[in-house]
Parts: structure tokens; C-alpha cells; sequence
């Protein structure tokens, strides 16, 4: 788990990622979790590693820190474009963002 505690729901691991091709650019994300999410030159947002890593592969995810989790969240809630999606590592249900049930 690293240094910081992996946020969970039910005790589970929680993982971000960004779709691109949805990306709008407001940079919402970067605002509520800097840490977590940033804009790169091309305007578009990204997830980032706990190492400030821009993971820029499409479909990239990063771990969702505990004490991130609810910044993490309202980015998926008030992201203009839809494109921020969490999801429980074990199967990759999407708990929070569009696909979210």
C-alpha cells in the first residue's frame, strides 16, 4: 500500500482513471485533488503516482489515497465531462463517476 493508506469502500482498494476523450479541460479535478489529478499541456487531465508521476497511457489508473477519497469523489460529481471514473481494484466495478450503479 505504500506510505499513504489506499482508500477503500467496504475495506476495498479504490483506483482512478481518466477518459481523455471525454476530458473538457476545466481542471476541476486538479482544483479538488492536485495531488491526484493534473492538466497537461495539451489541456487535458490526467491521473498522477503518489511519486507525481503524469501517467499519460490511456485507461491509466492510480490508487485513490484515504485521505483523498472524498476530494477524489466530488472531482467524478462535478466534472463537466463526465470522464472520471473510481473503481474497486478487486473487480473494477465503478463505485463512483458515470458508469457508476
Amino acid at each position: 500500500m505504500g506510505v499513504q493508506q489506499e482508500a477503500g469502500v467496504g475495506g476495498e482498494a479504490l483506483e482512478v482513471w481518466i477518459d481523455q476523450d471525454l476530458c473538457t479541460g476545466d481542471g476541476i479535478c486538479a482544483q479538488y485533488a492536485p495531488e491526484v489529478f493534473e492538466l497537461d499541456i495539451d489541456g487535458l487531465a490526467y491521473v498522477k503516482t503518489s511519486d507525481d508521476e503524469l501517467l499519460q497511457a490511456k485507461g491509466a489508473t492510480t490508487p485513490v489515497p484515504l485521505p483523498l477519497l472524498t476530494d477524489v469523489v466530488d472531482s467524478a460529481r462535478e466534472c463537466p465531462g463526465d470522464c472520471i471514473h473510481v473503481r474497486r481494484v478487486s473487480d473494477r466495478v465503478e463505485v463512483y463517476g458515470p458508469d457508476a450503479e
